[in-house]
């Protein structure tokens, strides 16, 4: 790890203050700004994180504008309006469009070697404008993906089988929204494929995934209209992709990553390290799993048509 560790957090909403508190919790950077256009809000919560000073290890704290991200490693992308009952995420990207056009020059002017981690939604979109506007290489510019939904889905499995979430393996890919499913003919509990291991314990397997996938593909909504918002475990996350980056660990996460063929961010697994991404390993997908892929991939492809980026 570099002796000094700068993370900038773009947006002290109720992501981007739980992303902070989450950060300064985890010990994994020495400075770290929060700049938002409400200066006072970040300023307010600076102010209560910097308490709690001396339960943690020591991190300077500030509240700033954009000229004090300066030589940032990792810039945090969590700006933009918020999502409402009865909103997709899709419907979010033209609200957001233009305030990425205003924040990402300026972060790329301060922290051109930084690595921008977009987490605003609808995040594979915003990604996407983020290289475009960012001129960074995109290995540089990733998105925090479905490495939620993907939590989603082994938390969901881990309560039906009784066994640590952490010990369930399993993805879910393609759009941070609507069209994502999870990659079943992968999926595993610790080494023992999930079909298999339904089969001897007598568990309908059929019924437990389309029962597991509508919880894990609800999940946001079915949060957002008790509570109008998400941001614990998608700061959980976000730290979860820190961590790897600032670490230089190479672990899988389910980013959302740049497809040059196809002019397209969607998440699949890749490595993650130092750089950013460091591969793109999606395993080998049945017929049923590639034609989702291709609908997901075909959902973002006609926004970004629409956009005109």
């Amino acid at each position: 790890m570099n002796k000094t560790n700068k993370i900038s957090v773009i947006g002290a909403g109720f992501v981007g203050s739980a992303t902070t508190f989450t950060l300064m919790e985890s010990g994994l950077a020495s400075h770290i700004v929060l700049v938002d256009v409400n200066k006072e809000k970040a300023e307010g919560e600076i102010m209560d994180l910097a308490h709690g000073a001396a339960f943690v290890k020591s991190v300077e704290m500030q509240a700033g504008d954009f000229k004090d991200t300066k030589d940032s490693d990792v810039v945090i992308i969590t700006a933009g309006a918020g999502q409402k009952p009865g909103e997709t995420r899709l419907d979010l990207v033209k609200k957001n469009v233009e305030i990425f056009k205003n924040i990402v020059p300026q972060i790329v002017r301060y922290s051109p070697n930084a690595i921008l981690l977009v987490v605003a939604n609808p995040v594979d979109i915003l990604t996407y404008i983020t290289y475009k506007l960012s001129g960074l290489p995109s290995s540089r510019v990733i998105g925090s993906g479905t490495v939620l939904d993907s939590s989603r889905l082994r938390y969901v499995l881990s309560k039906e089988f009784n066994i640590d979430a952490r010990n369930i393996h399993a993805h879910i890919i393609g759009e941070h929204g609507d069209s994502e499913f999870p990659v079943w003919s992968h999926a595993y509990v610790g080494s023992l494929g999930l079909d298999d291991f339904c089969a001897r314990e007598g568990i309908d397997v059929v019924e437990l995934k389309e029962r597991a996938y509508n919880e894990v593909k609800n999940s946001a909504y079915n949060i957002i209209s008790r509570k109008g918002y998400t941001n614990y475990a998608v700061a959980l996350a976000v730290k979860r992709i820190v961590e790897a980056i600032l670490r230089d660990e190479n672990s899988i996460l389910t980013i959302s990553t740049y497809n040059s063929l196809e002019n397209v961010y969607y998440a699949a697994p890749n490595i993650v390290g130092r750089n950013g991404q460091v591969l793109k390993i999606c395993p080998a997908l049945s017929d049923e799993e590639v034609e989702k892929l291709e609908k997901s991939k075909k959902v973002l492809k006609d926004i970004i048509a629409d956009i005109g980026i």
